[in-house]
């Protein structure tokens, strides 16, 4: 197994899986966070989840006692002066993320990367001030780490080759398929493309067109179509490209181009709903329903790891007799 030694600061729902991720791949992980109540459930998240990888995902069973030995939890910043690699994911807020980054500036060498899980910050703009911003990445993360394979590697301005070679090669070690997005725009890849379906969304919904249910169940059924397999570039080429060309030029002028929060998520907002974190959202939940939800998501990921392995190669390719 790797001595490699990561640090992430901060042990959220996405630190914790991404502490995770590295120590179900033989990684020694220092991690930092103050919370002595978040440290404790952040720990039986990581036990249940290498439970997880063992039982069902194959796993060495040695796994479920040896993890504990290569795991250390600190609230002090200059425990991870060893460290080789630094994950920062704490909450998304820039003056937050600077001032840990002065700290860890202080105590990790200069050529050892410094990574940013954000889902929209830009990294260009984190790395400004840095004594060695070129060692400075973004590395995007989704729930739930330790399962799936997305990770966007993202080079800021001043971001070096060798800082974007390590950060793909860690990636990689920690069982993911790296997307390396090459131009720092906010929101990388995922976002921008998810953000502007979910705007277009609540147009629908905000008109009438539809109620949130219905348009949920219609996007379901035509996205599972094929969107395990292929991307929006590969569907169009799958599905005939002159066609879309054609609607693009009727609808692009008819879409949404809402530049604030749309009035029916900002009425939603006001009103205290947080979606299954308190029961209320677009749906209502008992307390049951989110667990089946929660329970649901985790069953699907496991279907898309099974399902993409039968039919896809690592690189992406379809499998013979696919």
């Amino acid at each position: 197994m790797s001595e490699t030694v990561i640090g992430v600061a901060g042990l959220g729902l996405l630190g914790r899986g991404i502490v995770t991720s590295f120590l179900s791949r033989g990684f020694r992980v220092i991690a930092l966070e103050l919370s002595g109540d978040v440290q404790a459930d952040a720990r039986q998240y990581i036990k249940t989840g290498i439970e997880e990888l063992v039982t069902r995902g194959g796993m060495d069973e040695s796994l479920l006692h040896e993890w504990e030995a290569r795991y250390t939890v600190t609230t002090n910043v200059p425990d991870l002066a060893t460290c080789e690699f630094v994950v920062e994911s704490i909450f998304e807020d820039p003056a937050a993320k600077r001032a840990l980054y002065d700290e860890l500036e202080r105590i990790v060498g200069p050529t050892v990367p410094i990574a940013s899980n954000t889902s929209a910050l830009p990294i260009s703009a984190l790395q400004k001030g840095r004594k060695h911003p070129q060692r400075f990445i973004g590395m995007h993360w989704a729930m739930p780490c330790h399962l799936t394979r997305f990770l966007e590697v993202i080079r800021g301005e001043q971001t070096d080759d060798p800082t974007v070679e390590a950060a793909i090669t860690l990636g990689r070690r920690a069982g993911k398929d790296p997307s390396v997005v090459q131009k720092d725009v906010e929101g990388f890849i995922v976002n921008r493309v998810g953000y502007a379906q979910y705007r277009e969304a609540l147009w629908l919904l905000e008109n009438g067109v539809a109620d949130a249910e219905t348009i949920d169940r219609a996007i379901r059924n035509a996205r599972s179509v094929w969107a395990n397999i292929a991307g929006p570039f590969r569907w169009m080429d799958m599905s005939g490209l002159a066609g879309y060309a054609a609607v693009m030029e009727r609808l692009f002028p008819k879409l949404s181009c809402e530049q604030g929060v749309p009035k029916v998520m900002r009425e939603l907002i006001d009103s205290g709903a947080k979606g299954m974190a308190n029961g209320r959202g677009f749906y209502d939940y008992t307390s049951e329903e989110v667990e089946r939800w929660r329970k649901l998501l985790i069953e699907n990921v496991w279907r898309v790891r099974e399902m993409t392995s039968d039919l896809l190669n690592e690189d992406g390719t379809p499998k013979t007799g696919g």
